[in-house]
């Protein structure tokens, strides 16, 4: 009988600068040495162990691949990883299980093992380090014995006498007084670790354990306690000890490797190891039997969405139609009808009604609220979210059909993204919480990983480079990950010697500590919601934020599980466009939605085609602009087209010039075979989204729908990891088999990996674009307003406040000053006097200024102030307050210019006395002299404005350098 081995204590790098392996390299390591089964248990976390079940899956997939591969026609999948032997030479095929666990430390007891036996023991699991995570600071975990005797049914525990270094910390002999409370409460659930020091001693140590354990009736159970997959990670693992510690890594004394024997071992190396204690060993095959539990089973449990008695898949049914009433008020298109009813059935097929009533239910609460908000991802242009009002776009503009976005292949949730006004998402994101409880939803956390800057600035110091060198090399960033010539030659331009040992070493690490997981942060905004307890499916932590709880586990771990994600996302541009429909609605009786805004409108896009988007969603910027008058776009899809086409996935798979050629009809618009004719014929025969990459993959290379959505995630993913071009020789080949020209191929795939993390799939750029029509809408017939509009919603998009306020001006618009009489908060649209309105800019332009300040202005503004000492009596604001009102010269109206207003400002001190008694004891007031302050020139009114405001109405400052810049120009005059 060949004995079953697993390694059960193994630390990732998820215990953050502790650890130097990643998960997955665990697991693919444990597939060569031959093991059954890993733990990584982490610190008082579980949050890299998704990634490592992940991998075990994608292992045993390629296995069964490798069992079934034909050599005849090479078809099968992409070439199977290295430490995968071909079936000729290994009858055994190693597929480890990943096993959850986490290493508990507490602040009162020796740090334990736990290993979940099944879904209850994983629930408790979580619901001991949530409890022990909230009590703490975001990042960490404050741990009592009394919360795992609360919580420790369902786990297999492994007491570990004292932390695996080679001397005893302070407190560790203590293990032994809780030794026996704990053999009595967990009788049979507890084991003893049984871990070499790789010091010389480990026979001794052995011994020793044993009799301890026979002393407590404890069986030893075998762990090298692994802290690296491999042993060349020796000097990382110094490296970010003196990274978490904040020392050079010479000056790490006891603390650093002694050896690179800490690493993961084979099943013969394990044997040898514990030579004469097999039991011990035996006692891993025992655990790995008990614990059964896989992260699989947590699927599925999102929130039922069951509403006055009815089944998700009757209010599904019941909303949907009441929607589409809704939306097409004089009867909905045979086309659309049949979409809806294709769409509902294969939604209750794979019981997917709870999403879409969950993303509409959010909606649901922003529409009742006036909150904009747009949908998009995937799923939300179907016509199923057109109807519950997820979005406005209607899915008639598409030519992607649902099942790509919701399929048995893909086996997961389909992905909706909502955006909503950047001022009140915080307003949906507390309603999600008050509505599903703290217990039962939470934001997902973002991985923050090292990258150039940061690695070389950490890994330096602890390398002991000077500060002038670190410098040096972060400035020089972009010449150090390209090939060893190109870092050679850049460390020379800037004055270091790439032959110095040291310097060279830490390059060396910088290079491998890339890609590490440093810490974790918080999502944007991708929320999970479930059925039962968030916190027995897992662990959730304090946010840095005020009343914010996430979870530990990234968007990636997230969708990898299968697990409900709702994105609730902030877009500046809809704070924009809320705000210009109140206004047209208070000043034009316009009652406005993105639904309702005319269609099509041809001065719109003429606007466009002149590359006049200053302020416009998406197409604002130079490169955009620059690209406008070659697109001449003249219907909705042009936008869309647009929206998607600058993009760095794009450009960089050389798709731009050749559609505008196409477009214009420099280029003859061909297809390689009538099915790609069929994906590609919108888009004149080039990939421009990522659904057609994927189309492409199953139509062209005959790829599975699974493996396209490998494709997909890989294109998803490329900037993190990398990995799109292990499709190559896959793709390659099957486009061979498919009789398609190599060169095409090489071609489209090379276009496919362009997209990376940065390729737009069709439905996210047709919400997009309905954002660049509604905002060019208001822009092109109503200047003013989208002016005033940007104005109230910044900071946003490419331009400052002056830019858009000279737009304006060019536009026709007036733009009147800050006034303490006439100006709010906000700016304003006033009448002007001559039927039109004019933009009166608010007190938010002025620097520094405070709106709860500006409100009690305006509050005890009455009839109008009179002078600056009137303000200051009548709003009871700072004197402070009053100066930086004068330099943005708010009271010219009153008659005052600017440095007239700082002096009156400037007199008036916190400690001025009350009017009543300004005079002295009879009575008599003293009067201050008159001053004759010097009238300041242009030029110093523009430098002011910019001062005080960041923008000014008077002359662009280049126009007082005019004489200069054009010799013979008559001097203008800086006086003027």
């Amino acid at each position: 009988m060949i004995l079953m081995i697993a390694e059960l204590c193994i630390t990732s790098n998820f215990t953050f600068l502790t650890g130097v392996s990643h998960p997955e390299e665990y697991i693919r390591r444990a597939a060569m040495a031959g093991l059954e089964a890993i733990a990584i248990a982490d610190v008082n976390s579980v949050a890299g162990i998704v990634r490592s079940h992940t991998e075990a899956r994608e292992i045993a997939r390629k296995v069964r691949e490798r069992r079934n591969f034909d050599h005849a026609t090479g078809l099968i999948g992409p070439p199977c990883p290295d430490h995968i032997p071909p079936p000729e030479s290994a009858p055994i095929y190693a597929t480890p299980r990943l096993m959850p666990a986490t290493r508990l430390e507490f602040s009162d007891a020796p740090p334990i093992t736990a290993l979940p036996e099944n879904r209850q023991g994983w629930g408790n699991l979580c619901r001991l380090l949530s409890k022990g995570r909230l009590r703490a600071e975001k990042g960490s975990c404050i741990l009592h014995l009394g919360d795992l005797l609360e919580f420790g049914a369902g786990l297999q525990l492994i007491l570990h006498p004292y932390p695996h270094t080679h001397r005893k910390p302070r407190g560790a002999c203590d293990w032994a007084k809780h030794a026996p409370q704990l053999t009595r409460r967990f009788a049979g659930r507890l084991q003893l670790a049984l871990a070499p020091g790789y010091d010389g001693e480990d026979a001794t140590r052995f011994a020793t354990r044993a009799q301890q354990a026979a002393q407590l009736g404890l069986p030893l159970v075998a762990t090298t306690m692994p802290v690296m997959h491999h042993g060349g990670r020796r000097r990382l693992a110094d490296v970010v000890t003196a990274v978490r510690q904040g020392c050079r890594v010479d000056s790490l004394g006891a603390e650093a490797q002694t050896n690179g024997e800490r690493r993961l071992r084979s099943v013969a190396e394990m044997r040898r190891l514990f030579t004469g204690h097999e039991t011990a060993l035996e006692r891993t095959a025992w655990l790995m039997q008990r614990c059964t539990f896989s992260l699989d089973e947590l699927r599925y449990e999102y929130p039922s969405e069951v509403a006055q008695g009815k089944s998700p898949t009757d209010r599904l049914h019941r909303l949907t139609y009441e929607g589409l009433r809704w939306r097409y008020p004089h009867g909905a298109p045979e086309k659309v009808r049949g979409m809806l009813e294709h769409e509902l059935s294969l939604i209750g097929k794979l019981k997917y009604e709870p999403y879409f009533l969950t993303v509409r239910d959010v909606v649901h609460f922003a529409r009742s609220r006036d909150i904009l908000c747009q949908g998009r991802g995937s799923a939300a242009n179907s016509v199923v979210c057109f109807c519950l009002g997820v979005t406005s776009v209607s899915p008639e503009i598409g030519t992607m059909v649902f099942e790509r976005f919701v399929s048995e292949a893909r086996d997961e949730p389909p992905d909706i993204d909502v955006d909503f006004e950047h001022e009140r998402r915080e307003e949906v994101i507390q309603h999600i919480y008050e509505r599903y409880g703290r217990h039962r939803a939470g934001l997902c956390a973002t991985v923050v990983h090292y990258r150039g800057k940061r690695a070389i600035r950490e890994v330096g110091r602890a390398m002991g480079l000077t500060e002038d060198t670190i410098s040096a090399l972060s400035s020089q960033l972009w010449g150090f990950f390209s090939t060893d010539a190109v870092q050679d030659e850049r460390m020379r331009e800037i004055g270091l010697d790439p032959n110095d040992r040291r310097l060279a070493q830490t390059m060396a690490l910088v290079q491998e500590i890339i890609g590490f997981p440093r810490h974790l942060s918080q999502h944007v905004g991708g929320f999970i919601m479930t059925e039962g307890r968030l916190d027995e499916l897992v662990p959730i932590e304090n946010a840095s934020m005020e009343d914010r709880t996430v979870i530990c586990w990234d968007k990636d771990d997230i969708e990898s599980l299968g697990i409900l994600k709702v994105d609730v996302l902030s877009l500046g541009m809809l704070t924009c466009i809320r705000k210009g429909f109140d206004m047209l609605k208070r000043h034009h009786g316009m009652d406005l939605a993105l639904s309702t805004i005319p269609p099509e409108d041809s001065a719109v896009y003429d606007m466009l085609c002149k590359a006049d988007s200053i302020g416009v969603f998406q197409v604002e910027s130079r490169a955009q602009m620059n690209f406008l008058p070659r697109m001449k776009p003249r219907n909705f899809y042009d936008l869309v087209i647009e929206v998607a086409i600058i993009r760095p996935g794009t450009i960089q798979g050389d798709m731009v010039h050749p559609y505008i050629r196409r477009r214009n009809g420099e280029e003859t618009v061909t297809f390689p075979s009538d099915a790609l004719g069929e994906v590609l014929g919108k888009t004149l025969g080039v990939p421009l989204f990522q659904e057609q990459a994927m189309q492409i993959a199953i139509i062209g290379a005959g790829f599975t729908p699974e493996e396209a959505d490998r494709l997909r995630r890989s294109l998803a993913t490329f900037k993190k990891h990398g990995n799109v071009s292990e499709f190559r020789e896959r793709f390659m080949r099957g486009m061979k088999k498919n009789n398609y020209d190599e060169d095409f191929a090489a071609r489209c795939f090379s276009q496919i990996e362009g997209f990376g993390s940065y390729g737009f799939p069709e439905s996210h750029a047709a919400s997009f674009a309905l954002l660049v029509y509604a905002s060019a809408w208001i822009k092109c017939h109503h200047p003013g307003i989208f002016a005033c509009a940007l104005l109230n919603s910044q900071p946003m998009g490419f331009y400052a406040p002056a830019q858009i306020v000279r737009d304006a001006r060019e536009h026709g618009v007036e733009v009147r000053p800050v006034d303490i009489n006439e100006s709010f908060w906000d700016n304003v649209m006033e009448p002007d006097g001559r039927g039109g309105l004019a933009l009166r800019l608010g007190f938010r332009q002025v620097r520094r200024l405070r709106e709860e300040d500006a409100s009690w202005i305006t509050a005890a503004r009455g009839n109008g102030y009179q002078t600056v000492e009137d303000v200051w009596r009548r709003a009871g604001i700072d004197p402070h307050v009053l100066t930086r009102l004068a330099e943005a010269d708010a009271f010219a109206s009153l008659g005052l210019k600017r440095r007239e207003a700082l002096w009156e400002a400037k007199a008036i001190t916190a400690d001025k006395p009350l009017p009543l008694f300004a005079g002295d004891m009879d009575g008599e007031g003293i009067l201050e002299p008159a001053a004759m302050l010097p009238e300041m020139s242009m030029g110093e009114q523009v430098v002011e404005d910019y001062v005080a405001m960041r923008l000014t109405l008077r002359k662009h400052p280049v126009a007082l350098l005019r004489h200069i810049l054009t010799p013979g120009e008559p001097n203008q005059g800086l006086t003027e």
